[in-house]
């Protein structure tokens, strides 16, 4: 935690010089002394002081300075900083000036000049105004902080990358926080080119790209090496496992994701049913364990980063990323998983970001407290989402086209579900239309049996419904099932397709698809179980054959 900040301004350098002497001796351990000689120089610093969330408890300023009257100047820093306590500088014949700064400014204290002893006339003076500020002031946070509007989608893209990474912030908002305005005037920024970004060494970014984002916080996007053994295109549970038993076993190994860690299974606020964690684990947590695991070992990280398409040339696999680069690799995992589909709705796009949100459950949570929001989905992310949201909204709706959750939902959410009272199912219902103005505020039901449509009011729509498969960006020539899952092993061997491609004396392992040294796991794989231990599982086997796979070539 920073010290708070005393801040002395005199331009007379011998009493600057004595003032910064007598504060360090007895406030030295648990405030830092700032000092300067001018007031223009002093109010320069602020702004700077401000955007690194620095903390100031006291001015001391001197009344008569050439470039601005003491007075002048904490009436200024008072926009700043308005809890810092304003102590006055001054000679007996400024004390009028003095008395009147007390209404002015809100003048704390006048201190008269000299002030020797310093024990009797300066320190008694400052414990008392110290101990004032100390009384009420709460902690600056200390950390990133994100400035925008609540039901802005830019805004949410901003919060949902950075909590998905795992990067704590602090979110304010402009239309609710004092201190949202306070930055953005005391920077100059225009309220249309929000959110922007306040990092802790004072700068900022506006309108940010995430790329942007993501290589102010660490994060690399560019690969280090010329070739590695194995890459792994995306870091879901069963890229992350792939990750670390590849870094164990040796294999040069990297690992790409275009957003998050975790995948749909990071956005879960607990996972319950995982082997070994008895009282549960969030999904960000078991993707913080896996990447802290998988960077022991060695293995790269490349996000935020997106692969855009797979070329082979003489066995070896060159990887084109998003900006243009490629990479190259001798073996590819491509875990990519699945995506929620879009609900079919009347204008449901108007409000994605803006009430309606894919996932993201617990990035806005907080901005549910005390409203009544609605879960489209009767798997097990909808029901896991339903019992965090539950801890902040007034009530919580699951809608469902099914009669009941048993055939999609595991029992122990479902028993769960049933035990919280400020959670209710909506069975055998979907949602087919959207309203509001700037954000959601209402949808319309309609219900599959009897045709009958209502409309209620809707703080905000979740949306966790179907599987569609990450799989449209690859244009390599990979045989993929009728609804775009990989078809990997000895599925291959039904389609034509495949004999006329396929030319290795050998059939395909497990987990390859049609082209040799091309892998599949997880979610994106046709077939796959749709659980986080099973793609697990399936990442830690892909790695067996990948060794097998380079034994050969």
């Amino acid at each position: 935690m920073k010290k708070p900040i005393l801040f002395v301004i005199d331009d007379d350098q011998q009493v600057l010089r004595a003032v910064v002497r007598d504060l360090r001796s007895v406030y030295g351990k648990d405030y830092r002394i700032m000092s300067t000689g001018s007031a223009n120089d002093a109010l320069h610093s602020l702004a700077e002081l401000k955007n690194k969330s620095e903390t100031i408890a006291l001015f001391l300023a001197d009344q008569r300075m050439p470039d601005m009257l003491g007075v002048d100047f904490l009436k200024q820093a008072k926009e700043i900083f308005p809890e810092a306590r304003r102590i006055l500088l001054t000679a007996y014949s400024d004390t009028e000036a003095a008395i009147r700064a007390i209404n002015d400014v809100q003048l704390d204290y006048y201190l008269m000049k000299p002030w020797d002893p310093p024990e009797e006339k300066l320190f008694p003076i400052l414990n008392d105004q110290l101990e004032e500020w100390q009384s009420n002031h709460k902690p600056e946070f200390q950390g990133i902080r994100i400035v925008g509007y609540q039901w802005s989608p830019r805004s949410h893209d901003v919060k949902d990358f950075l909590s998905g990474n795992l990067i704590p912030y602090q979110w304010l908002d402009i239309e609710s926080s004092d201190r949202a305005n306070e930055l953005v005037v005391s920077n100059g920024i225009s309220v249309k080119n929000l959110p922007a970004v306040f990092f802790e060494d004072g700068t900022f970014l506006v309108n940010p790209d995430l790329r942007e984002v993501g290589e102010r916080t660490g994060m690399r996007s560019k690969a280090s090496k010329p070739m590695y053994d194995v890459t792994i295109i995306g870091a879901g549970p069963s890229g992350l496992a792939a990750s670390v038993y590849g870094g164990s076993e040796g294999l040069n190994t990297v690992l790409v994701e275009k957003r998050a860690p975790g995948g749909q299974a990071g956005t879960s606020s607990r996972i319950e049913n995982y082997l070994g964690f008895p009282n549960g684990l969030s999904g960000s947590e078991l993707s913080r364990r896996a990447i802290t695991q998988a960077a022991r070992f060695g293995v790269e990280f490349l996000s935020p980063q997106e692969v855009v398409d797979i070329d082979i040339k003489d066995d070896y696999k060159i990887i084109t990323l998003h900006d243009g680069t490629t990479m190259n690799s001798r073996s590819i995992i491509i875990t990519t998983g699945v995506d929620y589909r879009t609900l079919d709705a009347v204008d449901v796009e108007r409000f994605t970001g803006a009430g309606v949100y894919y996932g993201a459950a617990t990035t806005e949570a907080h901005a549910c407290r005390d409203k009544d929001v609605y879960v489209v989905g009767g798997g097990n992310s909808a029901g896991q989402s339903a019992m965090y949201l539950s801890h902040y909204a007034c009530q919580v709706y699951i809608v469902i086209r099914k009669n009941d959750l048993s055939s999609s939902m595991s029992q122990y959410l479902i028993d769960q579900i049933k035990a919280t009272p400020n959670i209710a199912i909506i069975p055998e219902t979907v949602v087919t239309r959207t309203y509001g103005d700037g954000n959601l505020d209402a949808i319309d039901l309609r219900n599959v049996v009897t045709g009958e449509t209502k409309k209620v009011e809707a703080s905000a729509l979740f949306i966790f419904i179907g599987a569609r498969p990450v799989t449209d960006w690859i244009k390599l020539n990979i045989i993929k099932d009728e609804k775009g899952f990989l078809e990997t092993g000895r599925e291959l061997l039904k389609y034509e397709s495949f004999r006329k491609t396929w030319k290795l004396a050998r059939e395909p392992f497990l987990l390859e698809t049609c082209c040799p040294g091309v892998f599949a796991a997880g979610d994106v794989r046709s077939g796959a179980m749709n659980r986080v231990a099973s793609a697990v599982g399936e990442g830690a086997m892909a790695i067996k054959f990948v060794h097998e796979y380079l034994a050969e070539n």
